[in-house]
């Protein structure tokens, strides 16, 4: 399952929520009707949309069965997902933040720089987020630097532009 979001608060007494969006396709992903997963007890439930707006960029969505803010208080902190198979292609060159995490990113001489904790950002403009040995390492995903991407083999090669790596280390 792929996450595309989080709960983080009612909204209301009418039990809606607001989301913290991870997708960089929240009109699809939270329109009414759609369906979302989350995991509460050892349990996957179903959770059908029945309203959807946005505010300040964040969906506020109610949910079927979901009526007073008692109820969207048991959901805060909950992560929405959706099956993988269910998610859209992308165009080439572009990528799921699932597909990246866990990756293992190195640079074009072989040298390893870490695996990749998480992937920041939007659309638009993200860096990868990698443990190193030393530390937190940044990297912006950019053809450029991540000049060869596999997910499937779990591997990144980086071709780091000078200073890039050293000034993670100092942060």
């Amino acid at each position: 399952m792929a996450l595309v979001g989080r709960i983080a608060r009612p909204h209301g007494i009418r039990g809606q929520v607001i989301v913290n969006p991870e997708t960089d396709f929240p009109d699809e992903r939270f329109r009414p009707g759609a369906e979302l997963f989350i995991e509460r007890g050892g349990t996957v439930e179903t959770l059908t949309v029945t309203t959807a707006r946005f505010h300040r960029d964040r969906p506020v969505i109610g949910i079927a069965g979901i009526e007073t803010m008692t109820d969207a208080e048991a959901l805060a902190g909950q992560e929405l997902r959706v099956p993988v198979d269910r998610l859209a292609a992308l165009p080439t060159g572009t990528f799921y933040r699932h597909d990246l995490i866990g990756c293992r990113v190195e640079t074009r001489d072989g040298r390893m720089v870490g695996v990749v904790r998480d992937v920041e950002g939007t659309l638009t403009g993200s860096r990868l987020v990698i443990d190193g040995e030393a530390g937190e390492v940044l990297v912006p995903l950019v053809a450029p630097i991540c000049t060869a991407v596999d997910p499937a083999a779990k591997r990144i090669v980086i071709d780091p532009p000078e200073g890039l790596l050293e000034a993670n280390a100092r942060g």
